[in-house]
């Protein structure tokens, strides 16, 4: 932890600058903070216009004082991180602006303490813990703990379809429930899948390969592999779900924008006892058929009103991959296009 921020009087002249001093307790955490050559804090510099200098394990922070904030909001909360052991990257350092930035944007996010310190929410498994990176994300990962039925809604690359395996994996690993299922439109949404080679698992494998790859971050591969064998964790087709009851499971529907409203209607009437169901898609990508109107495009609608249902909507600004796929999206949303590639794409 920080020893607390020590603000220091501004030279005459200088009343519309801030200087800041933090002082942290390890000096070897402090150097996993700055990064190697201090790149986590010129990367802080150029994303908030301050001035930040080390000596040892004291930083001053000098700029406008609602940026010099920021910064002290960010590499506080940063230094939690590395406390807890995590390596931090590019993607890290941006989350905890977007964070700390947000405290100043009037959000309501239960995440702030105050306007003082950030603390966000968390999703962990024995192999890694993942923490929010944008306030949306913070909201949506909040949304999976108090509701059964979470909608989670925006474009590719801001993590929804990512933490919502995330979540159904600590619930699994945590005895919380006895299995997870995924489900995905696969082949143009009316899943003609008989042309393809192979059992039912290999012909959508290629479909489902973003929940794969989620699952092997957060569960070691041996029992992920172990896990499907027994069909702890199962793979199911939407035309493969109806007359089934779900119990004790977390269902997660990904590409959702490709289900008709008759599929949609039947998946999420297929909630059980203890079960928790995560919808995620991207209206702005739906691959159905000309004058076929998207299940979650209406059930967005139908279930705005409904008691106990949370749908979380992510824009371009959530995005947390390449800052250039977030440039991409929002260039595509500006145009009022989303495309139409009906080919399988690697989602949040």
């Amino acid at each position: 932890m920080t020893a607390g921020p020590r603000l220091k009087s501004t030279p005459a002249g200088a009343s519309d600058m801030a200087h800041i001093v933090l002082t942290f307790d390890n000096n070897k955490l402090a150097g996993v903070l700055y990064g190697p050559f201090d790149e986590n804090l010129a990367r802080i510099e150029q994303k908030l216009g301050v001035d930040i200098h080390s000596k040892g394990n004291q930083l001053a922070i000098k700029g406008e004082p609602l940026a010099a904030e920021q910064a002290r909001r960010a590499l506080d909360y940063l230094y939690e991180l590395v406390q807890g052991g995590t390596e931090l990257s590019a993607s890290e350092v941006d989350g905890a602006l977007r964070l700390a930035q947000a405290a100043d944007d009037q959000l309501s996010l239960p995440t702030m303490e105050g306007k003082g310190k950030l603390a966000a929410a968390q999703i962990s498994t024995r192999k890694r813990t993942v923490y929010a990176r944008s306030p949306n994300q913070d909201a949506y990962m909040r949304a999976l703990e108090r509701a059964e039925l979470v909608f989670g809604i925006g474009p590719a690359g801001t993590g929804k379809t990512f933490l919502a395996v995330a979540y159904a994996a600590m619930l699994l690993e945590r005895g919380m429930v006895d299995r997870i299922v995924l489900s995905r439109p696969a082949v143009e949404a009316g899943e003609r899948l008989g042309f393809l080679p192979g059992d039912m698992r290999e012909k959508v494998d290629p479909y489902l390969r973003p929940l794969y790859d989620a699952l092997y971050d957060m569960m070691p591969a041996d029992k992920v592999e172990r896990a499907l064998a027994a069909d702890v964790i199962e793979i199911a087709p939407l035309a493969f779900m109806r007359g089934r009851t779900l119990n004790n499971a977390v269902v997660i529907l990904d590409e959702a924008q490709n289900t008709t409203p008759m599929q949609m209607k039947m998946f999420l009437t297929r909630l059980g006892e203890n079960g928790r169901m995560i919808v995620t898609g991207d209206p702005s990508q739906i691959d159905l058929p000309p004058n076929t109107r998207s299940g979650l495009v209406e059930a967005l609608q139908v279930l705005r009103d409904v008691e106990g249902i949370v749908t979380v909507r992510f824009t371009e600004k959530d995005v947390v991959r390449h800052p250039l796929v977030a440039a991409i999206v929002d260039a595509y949303d500006r145009k009022g296009t989303g495309g139409t590639a009906p080919t399988p794409r690697k989602d949040g």
